[in-house]
């Protein structure tokens, strides 16, 4: 039965149709090996090309980015010393702040962007990749979770906030004395790591593992 099975995922595999999102051309889905592109054979459009990480390094660079959240998130980022007043500054405290001076939106969506979607999107390329990695089989209710990754990046947005961290220091370097603490080293690495995992990534590649047996 298991091989009556595999037999099937394979032909459906091979036989599966791809429509070009710029000419709507239908054609048989291709097998490429990892570095090799597909383009479209009436206009050209590259349609999806198999990268040479695999999901190795998509895991190290999503458990990297993980860690590097955790210091960004336990450490003071920021210490101000002002007329000889010492304060230091988290991540946490400028959205404590915001709640409390009743801006209780721009709160939660800080909140989000900064702390929950990060972390969220993290946990489930965790819990799509490591079973195809370890196991070579796909968890249960994969492949919802795996379009959450998708829906969840738009809101990642570590890269904003951390312009915002840098125009905040531009104006306060004037009134106060400044010193960066590891959460901003940490935070600036973690915009990095999670850039570079979006680029190894290849979702054609998750895709193609989870597709014979999709949810």
């Amino acid at each position: 039965m298991a091989a009556k099975s595999g037999e099937m995922d394979y032909a459906v595999a091979e036989y599966a149709l791809v429509g070009c999102h710029e000419c709507d051309l239908l054609f048989r889905k291709p097998q490429l090996q990892p570095g090799q592109k597909a383009c479209c054979p009436r206009c050209g459009a590259l349609l999806f090309q198999r990268k040479r990480s695999g999901l190795d390094q998509c895991l190290a660079l999503a458990f990297t980015s993980l860690m590097l959240f955790v210091l960004a998130n336990v450490y003071p980022l920021l210490r101000m010393n002002i007329g000889g007043r010492v304060q230091e500054g988290a991540l946490i405290t400028g959205i404590e702040e915001l709640y409390s001076q009743g801006y209780w939106e721009i709160s939660a969506l800080v909140f989000v962007v900064t702390f929950l979607a990060p972390l969220c999107k993290l946990l489930c390329l965790f819990y799509v990749l490591l079973p195809l990695r370890l196991f070579g089989r796909r968890a249960p209710k994969a492949v919802l979770v795996f379009r959450w990754t998708a829906l969840l990046s738009p809101w990642a947005m570590t890269e904003v906030f951390m312009l915002g961290i840098l125009v905040a220091v531009v104006k306060l370097a004037d009134l106060a004395s400044l010193s960066p603490g590891i959460a901003l080293y940490s935070f600036a690495a973690l915009m990095v790591s999670m850039a570079a995992g979006d680029a190894a990534l290849d979702e054609h590649e998750v895709w193609d593992q989870l597709e014979p047996s999709v949810d």
